[in-house]
């Protein structure tokens, strides 16, 4: 009994923490400092420290190591990204890559979609650069962008990337967090005929959208005008009518989030144009049909940067991405002024739009339940927040490289929008012009889809531009299908092998039928 209490009162007054063994040839008073020490009492305490520093050193996090950021050179940025601050990164300041495994000539939604989807798989495994030349963006797409989801398309393809995007839309804090919230609001999109022939294309398209998931109606101008009663539906044979999965989002909102996240994983954004490439040639490889000639594949891009000088990134893939720019980077790549395959360009312009934001307090104006109107002259409007205010536009009916402000938009507004926009909506006859700005999105004047994927000649190439005004919406499942492309050689989720460059060569065009913008 008395050995019993002694061993008890040892071990309550034995403090139980993680501590280091004591050297050798030391002594705590107790004979327990030797290693060789094998009373049961110290070595299972003996044990228990080791294991308990074990754990420690697994749970605690180390210092972390100072970087030296004197040398790096500043990236500026409209947005001020910082990156992913819980992963401890500041990304304001970067060094120039001066070679990567994936170079994204082009840092708009596409190209900061692509960008976030590389980096979301690969994270530190993928060394991806951005070249974005308008780092204020307001040159690009961005600014005319409507910010709409619809998936009243006439293409599997165009409905399926719809779709993914309205599901992405719906979980964006799960992806994106919630510090720049998207903005998203639902509401329908009503797309009117005014032709028997557009009113048979609505009809054989809604059945199309259904059985892919889709959700819409057809309205005939009896229930339209039971349904809208501040719409005038004089001259309209039909109308589909979206239900679900439908609606508008800030396009800066979702650019920023892109931006940030494929920042905060390491992708690297550089501010600077792409005015040339660097070739190499490669003698294993045979181009089909053209044996005569040597392979010379892309190597290099050469970057004008910000403050005039010129820089080269040596790459191992390159996307072209850069909107309205594409066929001019394309041509940089010899494409549409080689030889051989290299003799078909890109056929992606540039084609203006033109936005208005009105404002009136008619009583009979359409309140929140007014869905985006579409109307077959490519007139479109919607209503803007709460306080009577609606967000209208045209695209203009030309490819123009015209300054952006010639004609001026009340002369294009009273010329062009406000004839049609009256005699749909009546109420909006007396509105005002509380804004306006124009702008360009590329156009893709072969078919008027984008052109995804692989070039057929360059091993090393893919493209995704011309999507011809409704690219925004689609950027989140472009971004996804290229990183499956090169990450896994294939597309794993939506097949977009139709909207290849490929379908040029053969001279076989895939024509949307129906008016969708975003």
């Amino acid at each position: 009994m008395l050995r019993y209490r002694h061993v008890i009162n040892l071990l309550q007054r034995r403090p139980y923490t993680a501590v280091p063994p004591l050297p050798p040839g030391s002594s705590n008073g107790n004979n327990s400092s030797d290693p060789e020490d094998n009373h049961p009492i110290r070595r299972t305490l003996r044990i228990l420290g080791n294991d308990m520093r074990k754990v420690r050193d697994f749970f605690v996090p180390k210092e972390p190591i100072q970087e030296d950021v004197s040398e790096r050179i500043v990236v500026k940025s409209k947005f001020k990204f910082d990156g992913d601050k819980s992963k401890g990164r500041d990304r304001k300041v970067d060094d120039f890559q001066t070679h990567c495994d994936v170079l994204v000539v082009g840092g708009g939604g596409v190209g900061s979609s692509i960008a976030y989807w590389l980096k979301e798989k690969a994270r530190d495994g993928l060394n991806v650069v951005v070249v974005e030349k308008d780092d204020t963006y307001t040159k690009s797409s961005i600014p005319v962008s409507i910010g709409g989801m619809c998936q009243q398309f006439s293409l599997p393809e165009n409905i399926q990337m719809s779709l993914f995007a309205a599901d992405f839309m719906r979980n964006s804090r799960e992806h994106f967090g919630t510090e720049i919230p998207l903005n998203y609001s639902p509401h329908g999109h009503l797309i009117l005929a005014s032709t028997a022939e557009e009113a048979e294309r609505l009809r054989q398209t809604s059945q199309i959208q259904n059985e892919f998931g889709a959700r819409n109606e057809l309205l005939s101008p009896e229930r339209l005008a039971m349904r809208f009663p501040w719409l005038n539906t004089q001259g309209i044979t039909l109308a589909s009518h979206g239900l679900e999965k439908e609606g508008s989002f800030d396009s800066w909102s979702l650019l920023a989030n892109f931006r940030r996240q494929a920042t905060g994983h390491g992708a690297h954004f550089v501010q600077g144009e792409v005015v040339d490439f660097l070739f190499k040639k490669d003698s294993d490889i045979v181009v089909v049909g053209d044996e005569s000639s040597s392979y010379n594949g892309l190597d290099k891009a050469v970057i004008q940067m910000a403050d005039g000088s010129q820089r080269s990134v040596k790459f191992a893939l390159c996307v072209i991405a850069a909107g309205s720019n594409s066929g001019q980077v394309a041509r940089l790549a010899k494409i549409g002024v080689g030889s051989g395959m290299l003799r078909i360009p890109l056929p992606i312009e540039s084609r203006k739009r033109n936005m208005f934001i009105l404002s009136t307090q008619e009583q009979n104006a359409p309140g929140m339940a007014m869905p985006m109107i579409v109307d077959s002259s490519e007139t479109f409007v919607r209503r803007h927040g709460l306080c009577g205010h609606y967000i209208c536009g045209h695209n203009g009916g030309q490819l123009s490289q015209e300054p952006v402000d010639q004609p001026s938009n009340t002369e294009y507004f009273e010329k062009h929008v406000k004839p049609i926009l009256s005699q749909r909506i009546p109420s909006l006859d007396s509105a005002t012009i509380e804004n306006s700005w124009s702008g360009y999105f590329d156009y893709n004047v072969y078919d008027d889809n984008g052109i995804i994927g692989p070039h057929p000649y360059y091993n090393n190439l893919y493209v995704a531009a011309g999507f011809s005004g409704h690219g925004i919406q689609q950027s989140l499942a472009v971004g996804r299908a290229i990183s499956e492309l090169i990450m896994d050689g294939q597309y794993r989720t939506i097949d977009l092998s139709r909207l290849s460059f490929d379908r040029l060569i053969v001279d076989q065009p895939i024509y949307e039928l129906n008016n969708v913008l975003s």
